[in-house]
């Protein structure tokens, strides 16, 4: 399934959402201009590397300043590999974070995005301490936005795309199961890398699952107020719960 668009109304323009998506695209722009050598430096500089975060004897034989270890955590969410990738992040940052945002307020937002970005990161590195790759995109706060949308908007509508045999089928469906399906995926698809190592190169699918878990688990500390069960439009419960804006 190929979600096209989700239809959910916002109340205030999604300001922060915006900014974040055209600072990810100013800063792809900027990779493209750089020669090969230069953008494998700048992956290494500027994305996360498990291995020299928690291996300090690792971090000196590269000669690395250990505060660019830290500042990584923040830079490497505004990092993307190729043009797909940046696409499909933004794409999903597109249809899922202007809601999130409307709850929350945007500062609250932005404070939710980049502490789940982290998170996300760091459940990752459980798993891959070692690894000398550089971790780049925004999926995993993408990912808990995703999160904190499967809590707020379980019965929201998304119109998504499901091609059989070459022919294009638009269907909506409720956002639990586009995202629970979702959910279903990345976790079998870690399991599966797990078990065969290579098999499946390129995703970061723990930090897809840590941040879809930190950004449902932690949400309700961004509220302004405490949450509480309702009933709208959208069904039984419409939404689970009703939270106030910054």
């Amino acid at each position: 399934m190929i979600p096209l668009q989700d239809l959910n109304p916002r109340r205030k323009p999604p300001i922060i959402t915006w900014i974040l998506i055209l600072i990810n695209i100013l800063v792809f722009l900027y990779e493209l201009s750089l020669s090969q050598e230069e953008r494998a430096l700048f992956f290494q500089t500027w994305g996360f590397v498990p291995a020299r975060f928690f291996d300090n004897y690792f971090a000196v034989l590269t000669g690395y300043h250990p505060l660019s270890s830290y500042l990584s955590l923040f830079t490497h969410l505004f990092i993307h590999g190729g043009w797909l990738h940046l696409i499909g992040n933004m794409w999903t940052l597109w249809i899922f974070g202007d809601n999130v945002e409307d709850r929350l307020g945007p500062i609250r937002f932005l404070i939710f995005y980049l502490v789940t970005g982290i998170l996300a990161t760091l459940f990752h590195s459980l798993i891959y301490h070692d690894s000398t790759i550089p971790l780049v995109g925004a999926s995993g706060a993408i990912s808990a936005v995703m999160g904190a949308y499967f809590m707020m908007y379980p019965f929201a509508r998304i119109l998504v795309l499901i091609p059989i045999f070459f022919i294009p089928f638009f269907i909506e469906v409720p956002a639990f199961l586009y995202l629970g399906l979702w959910f279903f995926i990345q976790f079998y698809s870690g399991l599966f890398s797990l078990a065969l190592p290579g098999s499946i190169g390129g995703i970061a699918w723990f930090a897809h699952l840590g941040g879809f878990i930190s950004g449902a688990l932690t949400y309700k500390l961004f509220c302004k107020k405490r949450c509480r069960y309702y009933k709208d439009e959208y069904g039984i419960f419409g939404s689970l719960f009703d939270l106030d804006r910054l």
